[in-house]
């Protein structure tokens, strides 16, 4: 009967008689650019701890936030070199080794979350392929909330635009702003509010959070809620490390990262639409864009999605055919 009991202590971890101690548990640091605040970061813990639970301790993940492990733009290359076991990014910061990643950042082609999740499931095997190579895995993907029209003044078509000045940061917002007929005005997002009330701003295109963390109502009269794109954040392991696990630790992460990807793109929704419901609350009128300007919105993520195909090559069209004529 002890044989017996000091087997089953073995078997569950325990610890084994003649001094053998139980297995140590295995321990990841997950690195990730966000503030402990972001709805991503608190995603994040709570997938650590679903590991750690469902692992019954076999597995516990550090999660350090706010580039303290290793900086946003250097977190693939610190996990795919082991320096870390896993890490967060947002998807678009991956495009030099990895186009395919740039499709979260074409401009007027998904136009709600429903979109956005279809756009996500074809074009995740493309990732996967990529990550496969580079040594690492893929874990979940969780959007940010849309980017919406802010404006000092109503818009109700592209020739509103004429002669204003709109907010850019990229070259893609340079882009819209000159084909929308503005002038384009480089300004961080910490000086937007000075730039307004300057009158050196007539617009931008951002998301309802971002206005609320910076305060942009005053000169803001209008947010239209056009989704011109939904910016993912993507979570993934160095393959070696996952491999190690053992196989109900490996399944223990693989149903966590499910479980924090449906978890994520509700906190995105729920998010985005409190911060809408607060652009209303400080004054702002909150509409969606007018028939013809959603159209002529339309027109132009057709032609963005032309040119980025010819950009990009075969894989573009492996993500874009499906997801244009498979509704």
């Amino acid at each position: 009967m002890k044989a017996f009991w000091m087997t089953a202590l073995c078997a569950a971890g325990m610890g084994c008689a003649f001094g053998v101690p139980a297995q140590t548990p295995v321990q990841w640091k997950l690195a990730t650019g966000y503030r402990a605040e972001s709805f991503h970061t608190r995603n994040l813990v709570q997938f650590a701890q679903d590991v750690e639970a469902a692992s019954s301790g076999a597995l516990r993940i550090e999660v350090h936030a706010n580039n303290t492990l290793a900086k946003l733009a250097d977190i693939p290359a610190a996990v795919q070199g082991g320096k870390v076991q896993a890490g967060e990014t947002i998807m678009t910061s991956l495009v030099a080794e990895m186009p395919i990643a740039g499709a979260d950042a074409v401009p007027f082609v998904v136009h709600s979350y429903a979109d956005a999740r279809r756009m996500w499931g074809l074009q995740r095997p493309l990732i996967e392929g990529h990550f496969a190579r580079k040594g690492l895995k893929a874990l979940y993907a969780v959007p940010w909330p849309p980017q919406g029209l802010f404006s000092v003044a109503p818009v109700k078509s592209s020739a509103d635009f004429k002669g204003t000045r709109m907010r850019t940061y990229n070259p893609a917002t340079v882009r819209i702003a000159e084909l929308l007929g503005a002038t384009p005005v480089d300004v961080p997002m910490v000086e937007v509010n000075k730039a307004l009330a300057g009158g050196q701003l007539d617009s931008m295109i951002t998301s309802a959070l971002t206005g609320v963390e910076n305060q942009v109502w005053g000169q803001i009269r209008q947010y239209y809620g056009i989704d011109a794109w939904f910016p993912k954040n993507i979570v993934f392991v160095n393959q070696q490390a996952f491999d190690a696990l053992p196989p109900p630790v490996r399944q223990a992460v693989t149903k966590a990262a499910a479980e924090a990807e449906t978890r994520g793109w509700a906190m995105s929704e729920a998010i985005a639409q409190e911060s809408v419901g607060e652009l209303q609350r400080k004054g702002i009128k909150v509409e969606r864009p007018t028939a013809e300007l959603n159209a002529e919105l339309k027109r132009l993520g057709e032609r963005f999605s032309r040119e980025w195909v010819r950009t990009v090559g075969s894989e573009a069209n492996q993500l874009f055919i499906p997801y244009y004529t498979q509704r």
